[in-house]
């Protein structure tokens, strides 16, 4: 079976933040993911996962826009300047977290001037953090309208263009599943290009056991190809206690 870990945005979630990470490590979770932890100072994160043996494995950025804004816009012509001031301050919050993975997103935009400036940031990023290791995610139109990167294929030509070590993909079952119709031909495909992957069922995003993907193949594919990063379970569990939807890490 792979490596398992909790992500803490979306597990747990019955508790408050800071416990999550105890109740994770008694789960049997070794290491977490946590979307934005911006929320508090890094310095409390850090406690928690120290105290309770825990890996962080990835962060998203750029931070939240409190004000309502778009939750990412690395691929939006003209805000170079906002992106870079951005990562910055995400490379500072990650010295004290030390995420193993910073995930940029693309947010909403569309044509060749996008996807220019998309690689042209991913280029800048990779460059001034070069011991830092990022990815970039397709997300499904259903959940994300208009969000840039909405396509496997697309993801690769952009990591062939950006053509730096440090910047890989990103595959989540979930979203893989509702812009192809088959997670596990999607895995198959690109398996070698993935730095990080998640799972999660569709439609529904709930845990893996439930949908139309077929997880037990879907880890023996992940096994059998050696992946040996980690696979993180980023759904809504569909029970009250996300203990009680834990059943598919145990076969």
């Amino acid at each position: 079976m792979p490596r398992f870990a909790a992500n803490l945005s979306l597990l747990f979630t019955e508790l408050p933040y800071l416990d999550r990470f105890q109740a994770a490590a008694q789960a049997g979770f070794k290491a977490v993911e946590i979307l934005f932890p911006y929320d508090l100072a890094a310095k409390e994160t850090r406690r928690a996962l120290l105290a309770n043996g825990l890996e962080l494995i990835l962060i998203n950025a750029p931070p939240p826009n409190y004000t309502g804004g778009q939750p990412g816009y690395a691929a939006i012509p003209g805000g170079q300047g906002r992106f870079q001031s951005d990562i910055r301050r995400v490379l500072r919050y990650s010295e004290s977290l030390r995420p193993a993975l910073i995930h940029i997103m693309s947010g909403y935009a569309s044509g060749p001037q996008a996807l220019a400036c998309f690689v042209d940031n991913l280029q800048w990023a990779a460059d001034v953090a070069p011991q830092q290791r990022f990815t970039i995610e397709p997300l499904n139109p259903v959940s994300q309208p208009k969000y840039f990167l909405n396509d496997y294929d697309l993801a690769v030509d952009i990591l062939d263009r950006v053509d730096r070590p440090n910047v890989g993909l990103q595959y989540d079952s979930f979203h893989a599943q509702m812009i192809h119709g088959d997670a596990l031909a999607i895995w198959n495909r690109f398996h070698d290009r993935v730095a990080h992957a998640q799972i999660g069922a569709a439609p529904d995003r709930s845990e893996p056991g439930r949908g139309s993907t077929d997880f037990p193949c879907l880890f023996k594919a992940m096994d059998s190809c050696g992946y040996a990063g980690w696979v993180s379970a980023e759904y809504t569990p569909s029970t009250p206690r996300t203990i009680d939807s834990l059943g598919w890490m145990h076969g």
